[in-house]
């Protein structure tokens, strides 16, 4: 269940999100980008993000994520309260509770689909062979598993972000970020990465934030946000699948 209202539930929220401010300075002006915003998101929940270019929509996933600090308001997840964590920790906290899927897919070129894969475990103790294990449950939840050797200049669009998507998934996050997944997509494309995501949340429990200008993508998830003048508004429920 999703929540804007800022209704104490006892605690039991995966994302709890209080009082949260962002803003910027320009010269002299103030740019208020988030004001009050309150979220709850339990575990399995899949949720979208709209709103005009401009919104904070993106920049609430970067706080989300610990790439960014709030000016005001908390932000907690899985009990660890991130909003005032050194730089040391949060880098530490991301490794192991944050999976990030771009909509530029952010792959190396000269490295193949399991060696992008690989590069989050790269910063942990795990041994080779318990690496590999991981990169090749990855790529196989994806459908990738025939494509490990690939090169990114030799896989579809679509595929490119299933090896975003595996690489997010390798370290069995707690969440997944997602900005604009299908935004440089064509639309089967598009729908099969949807369909992936919505397998992820049903058949794994993933929990899903995605932000997205499509209202197709937004149909597939559970309950639709917007945006509006740096607060959260709740929309249509999307459909369980």
């Amino acid at each position: 269940m999703v929540r804007v209202d800022g209704e104490d539930v006892g605690g039991t929220s995966l994302i709890r999100v209080r009082d949260l401010d962002k803003t910027y300075r320009r010269g002299s002006e103030v740019i208020h980008v988030l004001q009050g915003l309150n979220l709850d998101v339990d575990a399995g929940d899949f949720v979208a993000f709209m709103g005009p270019s401009g919104s904070g929509k993106t920049t609430l996933l970067n706080l989300l994520g610990g790439l960014d600090v709030p000016s005001a308001g908390s932000i907690t997840v899985a009990g660890d309260e991130i909003t005032h964590m050194s730089a040391r920790k949060l880098t530490a906290w991301r490794a192991r509770h944050v999976g990030f899927v771009f909509q530029m897919y952010n792959l190396i070129p000269v490295l193949t689909a399991l060696q992008n894969v690989e590069l989050p475990l790269l910063l942990t103790r795990l041994s080779p062979a318990a690496r590999r294990r991981h990169v090749e449950m990855a790529l196989t939840v994806v459908g990738l598993g025939d494509r490990m050797r690939h090169y990114p200049r030799q896989l579809s669009g679509g595929q490119e972000q299933r090896v975003g998507i595996a690489r997010a998934l390798v370290s069995d996050p707690t969440f997944l970020l997602c900005d604009e997944p299908t935004g440089d997509l064509d639309r089967k494309s598009a729908d099969e990465i949807l369909d992936l995501l919505s397998q992820l949340v049903r058949e794994y429990g993933k929990t899903v934030l995605m932000v997205t200008h499509d209202p197709r993508a937004a149909e597939r998830a559970h309950t639709v946000l917007h945006l509006e003048k740096g607060t959260l508004v709740e929309g249509v429920q999307g459909r369980r699948r």
